[in-house]
């Protein structure tokens, strides 16, 4: 994985994509549908129809870069809502990736008081 910059914002956006598009036509749904600058340096997350493709659009102060993933097993766990967008944490987006459910991720321990 490409490493982040601190305090690069993730965005997943929700609905469906069609990831015929490019660099270009990810770049207009961003401030189309989403209502941000492509080239803030944020990373915007689009899913395919049925769930096993992402595209990832990102400005890394040179260019956009465009990167994208298929799972071979399973669907990219993704917002229910129709429009808009969801904001992820790094942790989350490299939960996602994984094909893991971010949203519930859970910790498997509890840290207690060490007196």
């Amino acid at each position: 994985m490409i490493a982040l910059p601190s305090g690069a914002r993730i965005w997943l956006a929700c609905g469906v994509t069609d990831l015929r598009n490019g660099f270009d036509g990810l770049a207009g749904l961003v401030q189309r549908q989403l209502a941000e600058d492509a080239f803030s340096g944020q990373l915007f997350v689009f899913r395919g129809r049925r769930g096993d493709r992402i595209k990832i659009i990102w400005w890394d102060g040179d260019g956009l870069c465009l990167f994208a993933k298929r799972l071979e097993l399973g669907r990219f766990i993704w917002p229910r809502a129709a429009s808009g967008a969801v904001h992820l944490s790094a942790a989350q987006l490299s939960m996602l990736l994984e094909g893991i459910d971010w949203r519930r991720a859970q910790r498997t321990h509890t840290p207690q008081l060490a007196v």
